[in-house]
């Protein structure tokens, strides 16, 4: 049966490019002030997002902490008890609605464990075979022809979002404005109004999809979300929709925005591209200091539950803490030179993907993406390089970063 077609937003001038701006920062670098926080201790009594000019994060709770060395932000993430997720309960709690994210143990260890033994190791190679190369093929083929191109919308923005659409089996005319809800969906200023209405219209429409495949399974991860048991019961469909809320954004928008670190950490640094033009072997090394050195989420939240300390430092219950993995990922105690992409440097855990319970459920599949996509570009652009007509590319934000642009000759 046809899906009825996806729902747009009321407000038409609803521009996911400039949202993107105004909410998560346009600040060229804020590591260097981080440096400075660090300096004055590992966990400071400052809102984060005022810091940096960024719109506060709407939440009631209004004593706010920035917790930034990377032994303080371990300990926090390495206790989701003391330190609950709680603190998404008025942003992506309320567009996402119950998905892991937003869960605490013990609610959250069941449903964490079926969704990690749906998205095995096994399936995640099946996509990258059947889903992922095609995409990447189908958009690096016309980069050669072109000779010269801009890798911010002509590949890394388009790319993991379309592995999501074939993924979940999306009708392409509805495409365009999924991509706008995706995005509506997590824009929390100056309202949240336009995110609960971009959560409403993907909701109906993903209840749609799993009423269809519940009767007529595919080869799609809505079939798999649907058709899967916890202790022998289907998963409720409130918790599909939720993840499936929650995958279109972390599947898509973070693995864009790590794939333009990682072009740009290469492509400003080639000696580097050339290491890994001669031997392959060092692109999990060069992807995971992509996203060490400027990782797609600068900062997340948490709430204390209880009286107590962090890395020696007394905070009270019912802190709203700014998680800033941008500034631990930059701890100097931990990374020599932290400022300088490396490929070479010390292997080493960092937060790109989170850490402990909360740790990303879609980073074997990002990992994926990001090492395939760059070897069809060395395989397909065995020469591309910064184009010298235009400046070299930085990264752009003070919450999550991208470039403006990247442009290179493909040759």
């Amino acid at each position: 049966m046809p899906l009825t077609k996806i729902e747009d937003l009321a407000d038409k001038t609803f521009d996911p490019h400039i949202a993107d701006k105004a909410v998560f920062g346009d600040h060229p670098n804020p590591y260097p002030r981080l440096k400075e926080m660090r300096a004055e201790g590992p966990v400071l009594h400052t809102d984060f997002w005022e810091e940096f000019g960024i719109p506060r994060w709407p939440a009631p709770w209004e004593d706010r902490w920035s917790v930034l060395s990377f032994d303080a932000v371990s300990q926090v993430l390495n206790d989701p008890i003391t330190f609950s997720n709680k603190a998404f309960d008025s942003t992506l709690g309320l567009s996402f609605g119950q998905t892991v994210s937003v869960m605490d143990p013990p609610e959250h260890s069941p449903f964490k464990k079926l969704l990690q033994k749906a998205f095995n190791p096994v399936v995640i190679q099946e996509w990258g075979s059947r889903i992922v190369s095609p995409v990447v093929d189908e958009l690096v083929t016309p980069l050669r022809a072109s000779g010269k191109a801009e890798l911010v919308e002509d590949f890394a923005r388009p790319y993991p979002f379309n592995v999501i659409y074939r993924m979940l089996d999306l009708p392409p005319d509805d495409i365009e404005t999924f991509y706008k809800l995706t995005v509506a969906q997590i824009i929390h200023h100056p309202t949240m109004d336009n995110a609960i209405e971009a959560a409403g219209k993907l909701g109906r429409y993903f209840r749609q999809m799993i009423d269809d495949r519940k009767t007529n399974p595919g080869n799609d991860v809505v079939s798999l979300l649907a058709t899967v048991e916890l202790d022998g019961a289907p998963l409720p469909d409130e918790v599909v929709i939720s993840f499936l809320r929650q995958l279109i954004n972390a599947g898509g928008d973070t693995t864009f925005r790590t794939t333009t670190a990682l072009l740009t950490g290469l492509l400003t640094n080639p000696d580097q591209l050339d290491a890994v033009r001669a031997d392959r072997s060092l692109i999990p090394a060069a992807v995971e200091e992509a996203l060490r050195w400027d990782g797609p989420v600068l900062c997340s939240v948490r709430l204390t539950m209880a009286d107590t300390e962090i890395a020696g430092v007394a905070v009270p219950e019912g802190a709203f803490l700014n998680m800033v993995y941008g500034s631990a990922n930059h701890d100097e105690t931990v990374f020599d030179h932290p400022e300088k992409f490396d490929i070479f440097r010390p292997k080493h855990r960092h937060f790109g993907f989170a850490h402990g319970a909360h740790n990303c459920l879609g980073q074997t599949l990002a990992r994926l993406e990001m090492t395939r996509a760059l070897n069809a570009m060395l395989d397909d652009l065995p020469n591309v390089r910064l184009d010298p007509d235009y400046p070299a590319p930085s990264l752009k934000g003070a919450a999550m970063r991208i470039p403006d642009e990247i442009r290179v000759v493909c040759e």
